[in-house]
């Protein structure tokens, strides 16, 4: 089956190293991951990151359908706001994460989520069959093939965005976005990121995702997925599909980390269960290490303690700004604590290793 292709495909296709992933041809490098990785941490890294989905959810009761199908407090948002949610199902299991964003409307109420890549399809399905089932009054449109998404990122993106954009975007706070006309294009500017530095995420019709691609050449470095992992990892952040999956790595947000995206006194798919999850407690939670012997862990491997298997890595990298072999995996709680030490089974052989908080790196 043939994958899809970004809309600024054919723009870079020259000078790009590409990757499969969640069912699209995506760029993992233009220069190098270090490269790519440092312009990131140091200055500003472009990313095209069309692969995200967008699902837009309008009507009288948008906002009901995003209550019960999402973790977090929707009712919470005033236009232009976004919140981190977890998408679970009847047990708290996670199915995706996505962000959820109130959009300005005066005729009716608006919402936009972004699943990851390749659920679009599936999270549109979701959201149609349970608003039949609940005989709520929502349109759902699956947008993802209607827009380019394009994140910029680093310590100068505010600068340059600023610059590229017809109003202040500067004053946004964390999450909080605005329209903005770049090079006459209409587009939605969100305050977000995947990276840990600041910077912002840009939405585009597809058809003008050149021109807008193009009002931050010569200013900023072109970037691909293999430096977002890097930079994520270093952060700690979850990646859908390896540190957790319905399937293959089924966790609930208490065992992932991410509880603080769980409001209890909201009716969603899953709600009863996480409750009982939380007044319980987990067994098993996800936790940062760092390799203390030459070596580098990678999804899969095994974390071993006194000889036995006690847990397994789900990401692991050489971290460029620390220089150091780090890793995301789960243990059980009672060896989760900073300072513990272990070690990952790499190539066979047992590499010394020590539980460490996460971020890796101060969060900028």
């Amino acid at each position: 089956m043939a994958h899809r292709k970004p809309p600024l495909y054919d723009v870079y296709a020259a000078d790009a190293t590409f990757t499969e992933f969640g069912g699209w041809d995506m760029p993992v490098e233009f220069d190098s991951i270090r490269a790519e990785h440092a312009a990131v941490r140091e200055s500003v890294g472009i990313f095209d990151v069309s692969h995200m989905g967008e699902i837009v959810v309008t009507g009288s009761d948008a906002t009901a359908l995003m209550q019960r199908l999402t973790s977090n407090d929707v009712s919470a948002l005033a236009p232009g706001d976004s919140q981190y949610a977890m998408l679970t199902d009847e047990s708290g299991t996670i199915v995706d994460d996505t962000i959820v964003y109130r959009l300005p409307d005066e005729e009716t109420t608006r919402y936009l989520f972004v699943p990851n890549a390749g659920h679009d399809e599936e999270a549109y399905r979701r959201w149609v069959d349970h608003r039949d089932e609940w005989d709520l009054d929502a349109e759902v449109r699956n947008e993802t093939d209607a827009w380019a998404m394009l994140a910029v990122q680093g310590p100068d993106a505010p600068d340059v965005v600023d610059t590229a954009t017809d109003v202040d975007v500067t004053p946004l706070s964390w999450g909080e976005a605005t329209y903005a006309d770049i090079d006459g294009v209409r587009s939605w500017v969100s305050r977000t990121g995947y990276t840990g530095e600041d910077g912002y995420e840009i939405l585009c019709p597809s058809d003008d995702a050149e021109t807008v691609w193009s009002a931050f050449e010569g200013d900023v470095t072109p970037c691909g997925l293999g430096c977002r992992d890097t930079l994520r990892t270093e952060m700690g952040f979850l990646l859908s599909g390896q540190d957790f999956d319905p399937v293959e790595e089924p966790r609930n947000p208490y065992e992932a980390g991410v509880g603080w995206t769980v409001d209890l006194d909201t009716d969603f798919v899953g709600r009863d269960a996480l409750a009982e999850i939380e007044r319980e407690g987990v067994t098993e939670t996800f936790v940062g290490l760092i390799l203390r012997e030459r070596g580098i862990a990678r999804h899969g491997h095994e974390i071993v303690a006194d000889g036995e298997v006690v847990g397994h890595v789900t990401s692991g990298t050489m971290s460029p700004t620390l220089g150091e072999a780090i890793a995301l995996g789960y243990l059980p709680t009672t060896l989760a604590d900073p300072g513990t030490e272990l070690s990952v089974v790499v190539r066979d052989q047992e590499k010394r290793a020590e539980v460490v908080s996460t971020p890796f790196i101060e969060d900028n």
